[in-house]
């Protein structure tokens, strides 16, 4: 489904840093949401490559798709834990426990953004979650992640 203008509002990034473009799914069962993400060379750090077709060519950043996960880990914060930045909810990531860049991430195709949380936690005021996290291009696996976040409210 297209992007739901209030999600795109209630995001701590401004629309050109949020990289989802479409909500692909929304399973509570599962605990899980899917996304996905336009690649092209002129998002931040791609248009900045030195690219060489053999040596170096243009692709994905890592550092890029890390981003990524904050942001699909916003997306399942917004849709299936219900906080809002809007209410004074934020997150920030606390560790990655392992992640793995199976294939270089190319430009064209679309990534998909898997996310789906193996833990939820209220500790005090705070909830922290637990992500598996999936990223696919054209059925390949070019990232997989374990990742944590905290949330925290504070007044708006």
């Amino acid at each position: 489904m297209p992007l739901d203008p209030a999600f795109v509002e209630d995001c701590p990034y401004l629309p050109s840093a949020l990289f989802i473009d479409d909500i692909i799914s929304i399973d509570r069962e599962t605990s899980t949401v899917i996304a996905s993400a336009s690649t092209h060379e002129d998002l931040p750090l791609v248009r900045d490559q030195r690219a060489h077709p053999e040596l170096h060519p243009r692709h994905l950043n890592g550092g890029l798709m890390i981003h990524m996960t904050g942001m699909v880990g916003f997306a399942h914060a917004y849709y299936l834990l219900g906080l809002r930045h809007a209410d004074g909810w934020i997150g920030y990531g606390t560790h990655v426990h392992s992640g793995r860049f199976r294939k270089m991430g190319r430009i064209g195709p679309p990534i998909v953004l898997n996310c789906r949380a193996t833990s939820v936690r209220k500790i005090g005021s705070a909830i922290f979650a637990r992500y598996d996290l999936r990223f696919t291009q054209e059925d390949d696996v070019v990232y997989e992640g374990d990742q944590s976040a905290i949330w925290t409210r504070v007044a708006p």
